[in-house]
């Protein structure tokens, strides 16, 4: 058992045992209820918590309405950790796509995911920026490099690619001494 996890169950046990009789709510739950409440209904986006108990893992998914990606439908699975908002949700995009600044693993880079998150972004914050990369991908700042520079050196060739894999066509091409990974 990771010395987090133990220390947190001793905590645990110790309010327990002093008979408080009520457990202490985790701040970022606190905040997530917060976030949740004030979710806005954007046009593109959509929130779902599949356990309506556990707000804390839910899904967003991005339908963007313009750009490359238009009328695909992308979901995203977001994690919070009990330390929200001081640390960032961990996103995974569970849609594979051939995209700049997502991999074939479905990381997703985004900068107020990493290095510029700030504890007062919220939840909008974050699927206004998914929504964004979906519907402006910055090849200046790439995760899947070879999708970047395709976008950059060939955008016609780019758009074509983004069109077979968004139904379900692979990548395995050569591009300009490029190798790209095979997509699915």
């Amino acid at each position: 058992m990771c010395a987090s996890l133990k220390k947190e169950k001793e905590q645990e046990a110790a309010a327990e045992a002093s008979g408080s009789g009520s457990k202490k709510v985790a701040p970022g739950l606190i905040r997530m209820q917060k976030d949740v409440s004030e979710l806005k209904n954007e046009r593109g986006t959509e929130v779902s918590f599949p356990d309506k108990d556990d707000i804390m893992n839910f899904k967003i998914i991005i339908s963007p309405y313009d750009g490359h990606y238009k009328g695909g439908r992308f979901v995203f699975d977001c994690k919070v950790p009990k330390s929200y908002p001081h640390d960032p949700p961990k996103i995974l995009c569970e849609t594979q796509v051939y995209h700049p600044n997502l991999d074939m693993e479905g990381h997703v880079c985004l900068n107020i995911l990493r290095e510029d998150w700030k504890p007062v972004l919220t939840i909008n914050s974050i699927i206004m920026g998914l929504q964004f990369l979906m519907l402006e991908p910055n090849a200046d700042d790439p995760l899947n490099k070879g999708a970047a520079k395709q976008m950059i050196d060939d955008p016609r060739s780019f758009a074509s690619l983004v069109d077979r894999t968004m139904r379900g066509g692979n990548v395995n091409i050569e591009y300009k001494n490029y190798t790209f990974e095979k997509f699915r």
